[in-house]
């Protein structure tokens, strides 16, 4: 397993990837993974853009995507690593999302995908990432838990749900 810069050349087995978790219905995350690949190209280089800083929306931050691939070069999960923290960041995006796709979770991908991410994290200079995730998903604080993830104050949103927030240290 490893992660890998979006790329063109993965277009179908990325495509695979997308269809299945929309065909799954459940939401999409990390959000990049929203992105329309329609034109395949165009998704891939907003995608390098973002990491730049490039065109960003108001209120955006760069953030670097990867895929999470295996041997046979299979998009197994996503994650998109945010270069700093926003107040809607700090309190329910975190510096990290990631996702797995429908068919390979329960494999510990996810623990995988999150500690590739950390590294990633610290060579985009950042010294302690937050990662979040909703109360109700307890693989995901598994996970997190797993890579060293401390807990800190949850955050509660204006329907309810509370968000799980946990620091690691780089």
């Amino acid at each position: 397993m490893k992660l890998v810069e979006p790329d063109i050349v993965l277009e179908e087995s990325y495509l695979s990837f997308y269809k299945e978790w929309k065909d799954s219905g459940e939401t999409m995350i990390p959000w990049v993974i929203e992105k329309d690949p329609s034109n395949f190209q165009a998704m891939v280089q907003g995608l390098h853009n973002d990491a730049k800083g490039i065109d960003l929306p108001e209120g955006f931050v760069p953030g670097s995507t990867y895929w999470l691939i295996d041997q046979e070069n299979k998009v197994i999960g996503a994650v998109n690593i945010r270069h700093a923290l926003t107040e809607p960041l700090r309190n329910a995006g975190g510096h990290i999302g990631y996702g797995i796709r429908p068919s390979e979770r329960r494999k510990g991908y996810a623990t995988e995908l999150l500690r590739l991410s950390l590294e990633k994290s610290k060579e985009l200079g950042i010294p302690r990432a937050l990662v979040v995730c909703d109360e109700i998903n307890t693989g995901s604080m598994k996970t997190i838990l797993n890579n060293g993830g401390v807990e800190d104050e949850d955050f509660i949103e204006k329907d309810g749900n509370v968000v799980k927030r946990y620091w690691i240290e780089l």
